[in-house]
């Protein structure tokens, strides 16, 4: 074919609509108003996106996360929620930074698919701002991509980035945690984000709907609601503990669960003693635990088995801090103390 009689082709053939993708901008400009911190310099829709540094902060460091929500979007797009699964997103990056003291000052997303839907896109990045302004964090900017080849269906990926900002004689380290300190664990709110392949595995192999009822009388839930409950945001209650009491470690209990991220904030020759009794486990862990047939030892290292953060502080604050923990709408109990040992590296025992 001569080149005169080759069609002309655009970005739209190839499966990218540039229009689309301005039209989403317009409808989400609302969503990041209402994130909007005094700091932020200039607009949504710059090459890059400016905040200062809170005027308050005399020595600051600035402490940044990433992270995504895993395999639990192919259960919201199974069951169309979308507009919850961006506060998942945001959780797993400020709740990352909160346990060394940082107040999230900024977040950026980034939204993947086959093909641009901004009905669904709003519902997500409604979500985003929903879980920012419960950080007290800006949705200062992001990027959204339509990449047909590379997703299918309605297949799309989140990714996020936070950045907060702490006093440098204010950051919490494992320096700080002793012997003999309590660890107090604070309720998740089911899940969270972790361990959602081995979720869908266990739907799999049990042939449970996620529309099924579990549990019996007021414990119980539909499943899909409480595997799709948006993570817990942490980060003002602890931020609220820190300036009333002297806590000395905080641990985000997300991948790897009590077992592999209370030995992160631990100095070495110490072990996390953990009463398994002390808490109470939602009855969706009963229920992957007893349908996949799952082992104690795994679901301790996979889910969070009903605790999302643990502080890590004096005996004689346990009592104040749970009760400050109550008052912003949050159980708290505690699970266990911090004691030496032998051995090198820092572990976990449960009792």
């Amino acid at each position: 074919m001569s080149d005169e009689n080759k069609a002309s082709l655009t970005y739209r053939d190839s499966g990218v609509d540039i229009d689309t993708g301005n039209a989403l901008i317009d409808r989400i400009k609302p969503h990041t108003q209402r994130t909007k911190r005094p700091e932020v310099l200039g607009s949504i829709g710059g090459f890059g996106a400016l905040m200062s540094i809170p005027a308050k902060y005399e020595n600051p460091i600035l402490v940044s996360g990433t992270d995504g929500v895993g395999t639990k979007l192919k259960l919201a797009i199974e069951t169309e929620q979308y507009d919850t699964i961006g506060i998942d997103l945001v959780a797993m990056c400020v709740n990352d930074i909160i346990v060394v003291g940082a107040e999230p000052l900024f977040f950026l997303d980034y939204y993947a698919t086959a093909k641009l839907d901004n009905d669904v896109a709003e519902d997500v990045i409604k979500g985003i701002a929903d879980g920012c302004e419960q950080a007290g964090a800006s949705l200062i900017g992001g990027e959204t991509a339509e990449m047909p080849g590379m997703y299918s269906g309605n297949d799309f990926d989140l990714a996020g980035f936070s950045v907060g900002v702490v006093e440098r004689e204010q950051m919490l380290d494992q320096s700080n945690v002793q012997h003999g300190d309590v660890l107090i664990g604070i309720e998740s709110s089911g899940p969270h984000s972790n361990g959602y392949s081995l979720i869908r595995k266990v739907l799999e192999v049990s042939g449970t709907s996620l529309h099924d009822i579990i549990g019996e009388g007021d414990d119980a839930v539909i499943l899909g609601k409480a595997l799709l409950e948006p993570t817990n945001i942490y980060v003002k209650p602890i931020l609220q503990l820190l300036k009333q009491f002297d806590i000395h470690g905080v641990a985000h209990i997300t991948g790897g669960g009590l077992t592999e991220n209370l030995p992160r904030v631990l100095p070495m020759k110490s072990k996390a003693v953990i009463d398994l009794n002390a808490w109470d486990r939602s009855i969706v862990f009963d229920w992957l635990q007893q349908e996949g047939n799952i082992e104690e030892a795994e679901m301790l290292r996979t889910f969070n088995c009903g605790i999302g953060m643990v502080i890590v502080a004096t005996e004689n604050e346990v009592e104040e801090i749970i009760n400050t923990i109550r008052l912003q709408g949050m159980a708290s109990w505690p699970i266990g103390t911090i004691d030496s040992t032998e051995k090198e590296e820092a572990h976990v025992e449960y009792v």
